[in-house]
């Protein structure tokens, strides 16, 4: 059943099945990422040990969100599993939403990157595992930047960045000189918009939790993503989130694109290089921490099966199903995740990634600070935030399509955050 490159998750989904999985359907709420779309296929074998069926539900980032917390939040008992992150994960957690997450032995929770595991966790207990990991990153064409005489540092200043992008827009020959997200949602548009913010020393909120998307850091920083993109993006950004960017660099119509560093796992063209975030002098907070996770809704009735289920999702033998799988190989990994999958060295000769991405993930920094009060990156972590966040990344798109002005759009943001957390009870 199981080719020679298969044996160790082969064992793995035996011990499982050993183990007293029985005969069930599990159904899974996955978001529409390639990783995620590989894992039904290396599943496959999953099932064929277990007898475990899986449903998968796949759906678009933003309506995953959505879908998952109104089901969540009710107890609607719609789904087994969820795709999660760490905006959730510890919020959920405390609130009694989701199940604490425990593993074997073997499963070596230890071999989580220190983030991911801290960052899914409440009060020391995790209640999602992840699936993958990622911070961001710069991901260009070095042809076009040799050719065109420039180049993209690590950590660059964001007037060097745009200074490439005008270097290498050709949109006559159909190469955009910056792909960046645009599609409103509190984890789309808003996920690159506040690491602009950050890296400008603005933040979401005082310390009195206070919005302060009206200050002169975020004029600054919009003002200069709304230019970015208007002049050297491609048309409708306001439309494109990770799938539609991913498509249009994989057609050789970006230049760089500053986004999600598992997005490198999925790019097709040649001659792509890697650099850390860029800033406007303050580097904290300049490229984001999220993991997109595995976590059970509180009352599932096939929490034991789902359990298992996540252990081999997330082991390091569903790793090595992956790199050794016919269809995907040691590029296509899920990666952010394990420590132990960046010492595999057949993994380090497929991934030309792999040393950029595991150092934005080591410098992510989450932890609250004076300019930035909240645990979180391109978030807070406060209940409130989706929907402050959603509704700012409404605003922010019509500030990219032009149908309001920066500044009109940031007023409008400040008052509707500020209603939102008013009404929160966190001040008066």
């Amino acid at each position: 059943m199981f080719g020679k490159g298969t044996l160790r998750a082969a064992t793995a989904i035996t011990l499982l099945a050993a183990g007293g999985v029985s005969a069930e359907t599990l159904t899974i709420a996955i978001v529409n990422n390639g990783h995620m779309i590989n894992m039904q296929k290396v599943a496959e074998a999953y099932t064929a040990e277990t007898g475990v069926e899986l449903n998968w539900v796949s759906l678009e980032e933003g309506v995953l969100r959505e879908q998952v917390t109104s089901d969540t939040a009710t107890g609607g008992g719609q789904y087994d599993i969820i795709n999660i992150g760490m905006q959730e994960a510890p919020i959920w957690g405390a609130a009694g939403w989701i199940e604490p997450l425990k593993f074997s032995d073997s499963y070596d929770l230890d071999d989580i990157l220190p983030a991911m595991r801290n960052g899914l966790s409440h009060e020391g207990q995790l209640y999602a595992a992840p699936f993958y990991g990622e911070s961001s990153m710069v991901m260009y064409r070095k042809d076009l930047t040799d050719a065109a005489g420039v180049s993209i540092a690590d950590n660059d200043s964001w007037d060097n960045v745009k200074a490439a992008a005008a270097a290498i827009h050709d949109p006559d020959n159909g190469v955009y000189g910056a792909c960046l997200r645009g599609k409103p949602g509190w984890g789309d548009n808003m996920a690159f918009i506040t690491t602009v913010v950050n890296s400008y020393g603005g933040a979401w909120f005082d310390a009195d939790y206070r919005p302060v998307l009206d200050s002169p850091e975020w004029n600054a920083a919009i003002n200069f993503y709304v230019d970015l993109l208007s002049n050297y993006g491609p048309p409708g950004s306001e439309g494109n989130s990770f799938n539609e960017i991913l498509a249009l660099y994989n057609e050789g119509k970006c230049g760089m694109w500053i986004d999600a560093t598992i997005a490198a796992s999925f790019l097709e063209v040649d001659g792509v290089a890697y650099a850390q975030s860029p800033n406007a002098g303050n580097p904290v907070g300049a490229n984001w921490l999220w993991a997109w996770a595995m976590a059970i809704p509180a009352g599932s009735p096939n929490a034991e099966a789902a359990s298992k289920f996540i252990e081999w999702a997330t082991s390091k033998d569903y790793v090595q199903a992956v790199g050794t799988h016919p269809e995907f190989g040691w590029g296509a990994v899920p990666t952010g995740q394990r420590a132990s999958t960046y010492a595999i060295p057949e993994f380090q000769a497929a991934a030309g990634f792999a040393a950029a991405e595991l150092a934005a993930i080591d410098s992510a920094a989450p932890e609250a600070t004076d300019l930035k009060p909240y645990v979180g990156v391109q978030f807070a972590a406060i209940p409130e935030f989706p929907e402050v966040g959603s509704a700012v990344a409404q605003e922010m798109a019509a500030a990219l399509s032009g149908a309001k002005s920066v500044e009109d759009a940031l007023a409008a943001s400040q008052k509707a955050a500020d209603s939102i957390m008013k009404e929160a009870g966190y001040y008066d």
